[in-house]
């Protein structure tokens, strides 16, 4: 199947999706580390549905801005909304380009495991290295900015492991629904 490029059909699709990654990034359980926040929400679950469904840009854009959105909605987030739709943007772009390649359309639930798995591993790298390199630019040694990355990764990994499981289930039931609504052929044409 050949993509369409952006019409506005397409533009209103991504968001939709980004709406539903903000709401989504609203559902989140706080757990405080020193003098930061790690959070087991389930934004990332719909950055990934977005690409596993709109494919590597439109997904990316739809995680993106809705993430940043987000962001930019909460004065805890707002400095880091920029940071947020890169790195929310690549996690999307490298799910979907993955789960659509080889022409199948996020419709392979192996590849779209493996998809997920790969755009959560470029999150985490992106999210743990950029609280790094910011405590060492706060002063921290960089021991101590490395224990502090580590004592979010018990909760960033949970969150990346619920995030490519429900993704990956979930994915199905959307493309059920799409092709009944006529979305997914105004997506995809032939």
């Amino acid at each position: 199947m050949k993509k369409q490029g952006f019409s506005t059909y397409t533009t209103v699709v991504v968001g939709m999706m980004a709406a539903m990654v903000f709401v989504t990034s609203g559902m989140r359980i706080v757990i405080p580390i020193d003098m930061d926040n790690a959070a087991v929400h389930f934004g990332n679950i719909f950055c990934l549905l977005s690409g596993i469904l709109l494919g590597g840009v439109r997904g990316g854009l739809a995680a993106g801005i809705g993430s940043a959105i987000f962001d930019l909605s909460n004065p805890l987030y707002v400095r880091s909304a920029p940071f947020t739709f890169l790195f929310k943007f690549l996690m999307a772009y490298t799910c979907g380009k993955i789960a659509h390649s080889a022409g199948k359309n996020g419709e392979d639930k192996k590849r779209n495991l493996i998809a997920g798995v790969l755009g959560q591993t470029v999150y985490l790298v992106l999210y743990l290295g950029k609280g790094f390199i910011s405590k060492m630019l706060e002063g921290a040694v960089w021991q101590a900015a490395a224990i502090v990355q580590l004592a979010k990764l018990p909760a960033s990994g949970f969150n990346a492991v619920v995030a490519v499981a429900v993704s990956v289930l979930l994915a199905p039931i959307f493309f059920t629904a799409m092709k009944k609504s006529g979305i997914y052929q105004k997506l995809y044409c032939a």
